[in-house]
């Protein structure tokens, strides 16, 4: 199983503010610091501050900020959230699958990503972000900070 894109993101933003502590950057220097499209982190912003986890102020003085849900919020309620409940596979895609009635393939490969969020969920942000991640993240948006002036 791989993660969508906006997945990855959207982890990697909630770590990125975990460790920010009074700093509040911005979308734009999120995107820079991570290396991605401003227009895709800024989708997955949106979301996650639709979400809760994050909030974001614009203007002056403005950017982004962890929320007390987004530091306490289960990993595998995030990445199910942006996953969506989707099957592994398309069963019944443009080309439906001629087993589809008689597979036993699809209900193990649910089991399995059930297992995998079940894994994730009593993990939570604050969790990731704990030493050593959260010194070695800190350094990381530094040098990005750094690059932006």
């Amino acid at each position: 199983m791989r993660l969508l894109r906006s997945t990855d993101l959207a982890l990697r933003v909630l770590m990125r503010l975990a460790v920010s502590g009074e700093s509040t950057p911005t979308t734009r220097d999120v995107a820079a610091g991570m290396d991605v499209p401003y227009t895709h982190l800024a989708k997955v912003v949106a979301e996650l501050q639709h979400m809760g986890l994050l909030a974001a102020r614009r203007g002056r003085g403005g950017g982004l900020t962890l929320t007390e849900r987004g530091r306490t919020a289960s990993v595998g309620a995030v990445v199910r959230a942006f996953e969506g409940d989707g099957d592994v596979v398309d069963c019944e895609g443009p080309t439906p699958c001629p087993l589809n009635s008689a597979c036993r393939l699809r209900g193990a490969l649910r089991r399995a990503q059930e297992a995998f969020f079940a894994s994730l969920d009593p993990i939570t942000v604050a969790d990731i972000v704990a030493e050593p991640t959260g010194a070695l993240l800190l350094g990381i948006s530094r040098g990005a900070d750094r690059r932006d002036v």
